[in-house]
């Protein structure tokens, strides 16, 4: 994992946040992303800052893809300026100062030129450009099929989100319907939720609903069986724990077969389903580089070889040492002969017949 420099264009001791972000800005981005925001412009404070991804969502209690998708965000918002290597990697993130972009919203050759992968959140439209997309007869349609399937009527901001699909992800109105439904019918009908299931179908290049329904399918079955391993089996996944999920899935990377075996420890552990504690463990596995369930194996004999260890060093000396308190006591030295001779006394005097002056010991 690489490092990420965090510069800011003007120096400051303090962490500053102008009124423009909060009035102009802040209303309209989810609150991840201004908890991402106001985290790396406290850090581009300090010189140069290196900071990991890794580091960052720990910090955070977040993912690292979060992280990112909140970067892209507001680098399409003009806020910032994120670099990224050949592999697409983020590796240098530089604020520009909201006085710098006025109130005119990055468009996307705007979040091109910051660097933004394909993989980049959506960016306002202008509100010429959401006139133009609104005289388009299928987009109305579609407008009104997202307030019958979400039961309430689209404000501004949600209705330019669901335009921004169309208009930056390149998504079709009928796989933006599609996306509406499929969040509803798993009784998410927040858009946040919805936003990062758009994000992820993005960038995984899913264009069509065939595709989508293919995808869902996969993930769903992966979703369920991973339910069954906790010992839930009598309802659907919450938004927090499909979040969790896909992070063990899509960016951990690994095979149910290891994500179960998470999940019975889990189980074994706390005596309950937790999710958070299965996460704990991904996460450790995840740093140790395990990739099959040999390596988990391979874990274990270090962990037990090392408790033993411990044990034997805690464990006490069969011989005691110097320090021993029982060698603490002044030690007594006996004559034996004269012992010897004592006992044989009292034996004869005990035989001895006894006078009316005699008394018993």
């Amino acid at each position: 994992m690489s490092l990420i420099t965090i510069r800011r264009n003007a120096a400051s001791t303090d962490t500053a946040v102008s009124n423009l972000f909060i009035d102009t800005y802040m209303p309209r981005a989810n609150g991840e992303f201004v908890k991402v925001y106001l985290y790396l412009l406290r850090l581009s404070g300090m010189p140069d800052a290196l900071l990991s991804l890794e580091k960052m969502a720990d910090e955070l209690l977040c993912t690292e893809k979060d992280i990112l998708r909140a970067v892209r965000y507001w680098a399409g918002e003009g806020l910032l300026k994120a670099e990224y290597q050949g592999n697409k990697e983020l590796s240098s993130v530089t604020f520009c100062e909201p006085a710098e972009t006025g109130l005119s919203i990055a468009s996307k050759e705007t979040a091109d030129s910051a660097g933004v992968p394909s993989g980049a959140a959506p960016a306002r439209l202008t509100p010429e450009r959401v006139r133009e997309l609104r005289q388009n007869k299928d987009i109305t349609l579609l407008l009104y099929t997202a307030e019958q399937y979400l039961g309430k009527t689209l404000t501004s901001t949600e209705s330019q989100k669901i335009l921004s699909y169309y208009d930056e992800l390149h998504m079709s109105p009928e796989l933006i319907e599609y996306l509406i439904e499929y969040c509803v019918s798993h009784n998410h009908k927040s858009m946040h939720y919805i936003e990062k299931v758009a994000l992820s179908w993005h960038e995984n290049g899913i264009t069509t609903v065939k595709a989508a329904k293919e995808a869902s399918s996969l993930y769903n079955k992966d979703y369920y069986t991973i339910l069954r391993s906790m010992g839930i089996r009598s309802r659907d996944p919450v938004e927090e724990e499909i979040s969790l999920m896909d992070t063990w899935l899509k960016e951990y990377g690994f095979s149910m077969a290891i994500i179960q075996e998470a999940c019975s420890r889990t189980i074994l552990q706390t005596g309950q389903p937790s999710f958070p504690y299965a996460d704990g463990i991904l996460r450790d596995w995840k740093k140790q580089n395990v990739r099959t369930p040999e390596d988990i194996r391979v874990l274990d004999e270090e962990h037990q070889k090392k408790q033993k260890q411990r044990q034997t060093a805690a464990s006490p000396s069969r011989n005691p040492s110097p320090g021993n308190r029982f060698n603490n006591f002044k030690q007594r030295k006996y004559d034996f002969d004269k012992f010897e001779q004592r006992m044989l006394a009292g034996e004869q005097a005990s035989a001895a017949p006894k006078t009316t002056d005699q008394t018993e010991e």
